[in-house]
């Protein structure tokens, strides 16, 4: 490896330093009362931290309520943390589990101990919520959840399309945390990672009306062939139309997003260089991401180095039993696009909360001799690819990136560096 090349990666992990910086829960829930301090109503605060962030989140809202009588987070595990006057539990990310039922009780139950006539509850979302709070609605169980669940991470289907299926099966998704928490005011504080930030798929939307209906969750799954493959309780739900049920209205403030961390990634690009943010949209299949990401590197100019930013969330289709991670087919995807390009470059893909997929790894960065180290170590790129074991190939190259949780999730970033 050349020393251009140890340069660009290292520009490149540098680069997703800041884009995790500019995502500081912390810094984001200051700034949100710095604006709009709690009331000095007399009123008393209920607080509810939802999702990767929820431990620092927490904790610096703590600093800014005048009147908190009860704190309760719920974050992953590996992100545990100590937060006073607050109780702090983990659960199960991306599988539901024993545990993310039982925090979704105790937040019920916290929710609806707010009967005071000025209570207020502050709800701090983050991505990563949709799973930690399970919930199921009556008469689901958990291991419906789980079944639901492990058939849509499969599908390939959106976030979006994901969360509104989630939102019919749930207690406190699709503004479930607002009918619980009734009468008392709800203000909530969203980390968002998702694309275009719509406040209804952060973590399956716990404080905004849902994105649709139970018609509109069961036309999805059955165009797109997985509605037969639920279980029969939640077919039976989805057939069955809700009551009518008026979600209550919440004050919701967006604290944090992708763009916010890519344009701190744009800011931060070494003198010299030429950076810009190609896309903040970068969705869908990851074999079709790959394909916008070498486009866009070929062409870029070849008289200047140049950065070329990206942020999104693409979807991997499940069809082998392999270990990895979007980020991770995404960059082997993209070394396999630029293999035979004649110039230096750099790709850097991860999650901004520092996990990608059920591995230990953030994501990955390769360059031009990630494929020769792979094919040294005597594995097949392809056939690997093929059972999704990015993984395997990535770590046989030394090409992992491992960072360990970051404590916040704004969704994935990546760049391309081109000299």
């Amino acid at each position: 490896m050349s020393n251009h090349v140890r340069d660009m990666r290292a520009m490149a992990q540098r680069l997703y330093g800041c884009a995790i910086a500019a995502a500081d829960p912390a810094l984001a829930v200051r700034r949100h009362f710095q604006r709009h301090p709690d009331p000095d109503d007399g009123g008393r605060s209920h607080l509810v931290a939802i999702g990767k962030a929820a431990p620092a989140m927490l904790a610096e809202a703590m600093n800014h309520v005048r009147n908190p009588v009860s704190a309760l987070a719920v974050t992953h595990r590996g992100n545990e943390a100590t937060v006073p006057g607050a109780v702090v539990l983990t659960a199960g990310h991306p599988d539901p589990d024993e545990d993310g039922l039982e925090a979704s009780r105790r937040i019920m139950a916290l929710l609806a101990s707010a009967t005071g006539p000025h209570d207020r509850v502050y709800a701090l979302i983050s991505g990563g919520g949709s799973a930690l709070v399970p919930a199921p609605r009556a008469p689901l169980t958990l291991q419906d959840k789980q079944a639901v669940t492990a058939i849509l991470l499969a599908s390939g289907l959106d976030i979006s399309a994901m969360n509104l299926v989630r939102q019919q099966l749930s207690e406190l998704k699709g503004g479930g945390l607002l009918r619980h928490a009734a009468p008392a005011a709800v203000v909530g504080l969203i980390l968002s990672d998702v694309i275009g930030d719509d406040l209804a798929a952060v973590a399956s939307g716990p404080t905004s009306p849902p994105l649709g209906d139970r018609q509109a969750a069961r036309a999805l799954l059955s165009g797109t062939g997985l509605l037969q493959d639920l279980p029969l309780p939640v077919r039976d739900l989805l057939s069955t139309p809700a009551e009518p049920d008026p979600v209550p209205q919440a004050r919701n403030y967006l604290v944090g997003s992708n763009v916010i961390s890519l344009r701190a990634m744009r800011d931060a690009i070494a003198p010299g260089w030429a950076g810009r943010i190609v896309s903040d949209q970068l969705v869908g299949d990851v074999a079709d991401a790959a394909e916008r990401i070498v486009s866009a590197a070929r062409q870029a100019p070849p008289d200047r180095p140049t950065a070329l930013i990206f942020g999104g969330e693409t979807t991997v289709t499940l069809r082998g039993d392999g270990k990895g991670g979007r980020n991770q087919e995404l960059a082997l995807r993209v070394a396999l696009g630029m293999r035979g390009w004649s110039g230096l470059w750099t790709f850097m893909s991860a999650g901004t909360d520092g996990r990608d997929g059920p591995t230990d790894a953030a994501g990955a960065i390769v360059d031009p001799g990630t494929l020769d180290r792979i094919a040294a170590a005597g594995l097949d790129v392809q056939s690997l690819l093929a059972n999704n074991d990015s993984h395997a190939c990535l770590s046989a190259a030394n090409d992992l990136l491992v960072t360990g949780a970051s404590g916040t999730n704004v969704a994935d970033v990546q760049v391309m560096l081109i000299n």
